[in-house]
């Protein structure tokens, strides 16, 4: 009787793709552990763990985020994202965004229809109307503390 040789199967990995610097986690991919790395990061499909990149970090519509920290330079969110956010960078919530969480960058921008639950931490001045100086007033009184 002759052997035959039989192939392993590997195990189905999720479907991620690199392009100029960039990486993309597909729609059907669902990725339960922590992801960290150099570069820009696009994820399109679902998330449940810490996400660390070196770049700028983008949560498509549809796409989900369920982590303790997610840690990035620039941060936009169109899906949903449940987690801290830290970003040195701004932070923008799209139209479709749902988060819930902590947000801290350089900046939040909060487009209409999008939902936010939680605290924010960044820097903002407020304008004349509510009491905060104009931008060439503020910046005249730094220079004038150095």
């Amino acid at each position: 009787m002759p052997v035959l040789a039989s192939r392993a199967t590997p195990m189905a990995q999720p479907r991620t793709t690199t392009r100029d610097g960039e990486a993309r986690i597909g729609s059907s991919a669902r990725i339960r552990g922590r992801i960290h790395g150099e570069g820009n990061l696009v994820i399109e499909g679902h998330v449940h763990g810490d996400v660390t990149v070196r770049g700028d970090l983008t949560i498509a519509e549809g796409a989900s985020v369920s982590s303790q920290v997610v840690e990035a330079h620039a941060l936009t969110i169109a899906g949903e994202l449940e987690g801290e956010v830290n970003a040195s960078g701004p932070v923008t919530l799209a139209a479709g965004a749902r988060v819930r969480g902590n947000l801290r960058g350089s900046a939040v921008a909060i487009d209409e229809g999008a939902r936010f639950s939680g605290r924010l931490e960044c820097e903002f001045d407020l304008p004349p109307e509510l009491g905060g100086a104009s931008r060439t007033e503020g910046r005249a009184r730094a220079a004038g503390r150095r």
